[in-house]
């Protein structure tokens, strides 16, 4: 159909907790915020009224932007959306890092870590 093609890039920030017992015991926290970046039209195609864009309003609709976030925050609401407007996955990529151990004063024997995850989605 006369659908544009075009990228929308979906983020979030995550962190989990892994005591004595390792992934036996980890303890996942929700997702706060789904971020989207990519160009505005094909965003608001996508996610309609369950787009935020108090961060980047009156944004062209052919211009860029990292700045919007969903109204929701379940990873598969913003993948099925994706799916249904006719996106694939091309790309994912995700980062971890330790914030808090027993070194600074967190639980003796917990240390809690940090990720940010990305998922690159493509339309033809």
């Amino acid at each position: 159909g006369g659908r544009r093609s075009g990228y929308i890039t979906i983020g979030y920030r995550g962190s989990y907790t892994i005591g004595r017992e390792a992934q036996a015991d980890a303890k996942f926290r929700r997702v706060a915020r789904i971020t989207v970046c990519g160009k505005t039209a094909l965003a608001k195609e996508v996610f309609g009224e369950t787009l935020n864009e108090s961060r980047d309003p009156d944004r062209p609709p052919e211009r860029y932007t990292a700045r919007y976030y969903l109204k929701f925050n379940f990873l598969e609401q913003a993948f099925d959306r994706l799916s249904e407007a006719g996106f694939r996955m091309a790309a994912c990529s995700s980062t971890g890092t330790c914030a808090f151990g027993p070194e600074q004063g967190g639980p003796a024997d917990d240390k809690i870590w940090t990720s940010y995850t990305e998922y690159v989605f493509c339309r033809d």
